[in-house]
């Protein structure tokens, strides 16, 4: 049965607002204070770019809640937060499937470039969910620190999209260089979909048990590599085979900010075998990865 995108993108976002109903202040609290077994302001300071995931509030929560503590904790007046943006259209769809296929992102103008908030163009990135939970859980502890909005740092989300292998083309690119320069920068990302709902073949899927989360960081990790190469191409055709949704949000970070390394933290996963309708193993694995600057 053919993917309806837009009735998948209101499924999504009527989960979203009933899980963050469900998590309540007390499930909030409970992630931002475990959020802090990490202490990852250095690395923002550094230059570093910090990763979360955007799977079910309830599985990822404390990995995002470790990231907007290191934001906070940075001291920085500005905060960039890259965003992956998902292809709810068909017009979306078509273009980043036949970019990575080795057409020219060129080629479509209209959705090529950079999204986000204060940028005068597109807006699907108002409609998109992978920042929700990022934004509920800053929200909730600026509140917690007494911060204001005259206080607080300012906060820059930023959607690239169809890097293509040469993030140095895309419009918009030099602008957001120049943001980040006195900014830190944390980005989302699911880099890992597995299972029969995101079209594997049965023989070939693994269940989120021990067997598959190690295989889920095996390909993670070929990702990472990958990426401190600098080989924006190859990483690109990665994502598509590891259906990641970070291909343009990671070639942009990283070639912005230069030679890194990356590590796993922290791993998770979200059962996602409800939401397609489709028989498990289904589901999404979740990342808190850290990506320091080589000296």
């Amino acid at each position: 049965m053919e993917l309806k995108r837009d009735e998948l993108q209101k499924q999504i976002l009527a989960l979203y607002a009933r899980e963050h109903e469900e998590l309540g202040e007390a499930g909030t609290i409970e992630h931002l204070e475990r959020g802090k077994e990490w202490d990852l302001s250095g690395t923002l300071n550094d230059g570093g770019v910090l990763v979360f995931p955007h799977i079910a509030v309830q599985d990822c929560g404390y990995q995002i809640a470790a990231c907007v503590h290191a934001a906070l904790d940075s001291g920085a007046d500005k905060v960039v937060v890259l965003s992956v943006l998902h292809a709810f259209s068909q017009e979306l769809q078509d273009a980043r499937v036949n970019v990575a296929n080795g057409d020219d992102p060129a080629n479509y103008p209209f959705c090529w470039g950079i999204q986000g908030s204060g940028i005068d163009w597109r807006e699907e990135w108002k409609g998109d969910h992978a920042l929700i939970s990022w934004r509920h859980f800053w929200n909730a502890e600026i509140k917690r620190r007494g911060l204001t909005e005259a206080t607080a740092p300012k906060v820059y989300e930023r959607y690239p999209y169809i890097a293509g292998g040469k993030p140095e083309n895309l419009p918009g690119i030099d602008e957001l260089a120049k943001l980040m320069e006195d900014a830190v920068v944390v980005t989302t990302a699911d880099s890992f979909h597995h299972g029969i709902g995101y079209g594997d073949a049965p023989e070939d899927t693994y269940d989120h048990d021990e067997e598959g989360m190690k295989y889920a960081e095996k390909v993670l990790y070929d990702g990472i590599r990958i990426l401190e190469k600098g080989d924006y191409w190859e990483y690109n055709q990665h994502c598509v085979e590891a259906k990641s949704d970070a291909r343009d949000t990671g070639q942009v970070y990283r070639y912005i900010r230069g030679e890194m390394t990356g590590e796993i933290l922290d791993l998770t996963y979200t059962d996602s075998t409800g939401l397609y309708n489709q028989p498990p193993p289904t589901w999404v694995a979740g990342a808190l990865i850290e990506w320091k600057l080589k000296k």
